[in-house]
């Protein structure tokens, strides 16, 4: 027991041991809704290690675990093998390098088999808009093209270019700058979309919010 406490708070496993406990108190801020648990993926690039296809905050979880408990056993055989001095401080240098590796190693391993855990989302597509209602910006005159901005499911807001039917001009007076309409189309060759006047009756979809 005393070897063991020893290790804990001797180098390498003294380093491993301060990461364990910022990820055990992340981990408790996660159950108590303080933060997500995907907080960091935007910020981190997990498929330079090869740890891509689980949340950042996971991977890296695992990785400060088994490099902890690989660098406590570790440190524990040095300080059972009754070295000192230099030959001491170089077999540290082992261990922390080799429960680097170790850790590596198996989380890669265990990310490969978390995947199926966590299904990646499909990318937005323009087709997503398509149903929802916009605000004309520039009017859509003829067979021209013109933009009008659209709320997409999560909240956010994109400027797209709209056109109206040909040969079924829209009633006078409702296509004008900051008047509503739908999109119900889209043409992926033209990449714009088909606008057409909005009808409440129509359509759930709340129409997006100008800026102040």
């Amino acid at each position: 027991m005393t070897d063991l406490v020893s290790a804990a708070l001797t180098f390498p496993a003294v380093i491993f041991g301060a990461a364990l406990v910022v990820t055990v108190c992340f981990w408790l801020l996660v159950l108590a809704g303080a933060v997500g648990h995907d907080s960091f993926d935007t910020d981190l690039d997990a498929e330079a290690v090869g740890f891509a296809g689980v949340p950042v905050a996971v991977s890296v979880s695992l990785f400060v675990v088994i490099s902890w408990f690989t660098g406590l056993a570790g440190s524990v055989l040095v300080l059972r093998g009754g070295t000192t001095g230099t030959p001491r401080a170089a077999l540290h240098l082992v261990v922390l390098a080799g429960a680097l590796l170790v850790a590596w190693g198996a989380v890669r391993l265990l990310v490969r088999l978390l995947r199926r855990c966590f299904p990646a989302e499909p990318p937005s597509s323009r087709q997503d808009l398509v149903g929802r209602t916009c605000t004309i910006r520039t009017l859509p005159t003829g067979s021209g093209l013109g933009r009008a901005e659209v709320a997409a499911a999560d909240g956010s807001t994109s400027v797209v270019r709209v056109r109206r039917p040909v040969g079924r001009p829209a009633p006078t007076g409702v296509f004008t700058s900051g008047s509503a309409g739908i999109l119900h189309a889209y043409d992926a060759e033209g990449e714009f979309f088909w606008v057409s006047p909005y009808d409440a009756a129509l359509t759930p979809y709340p129409l997006p919010r100008r800026a102040a």
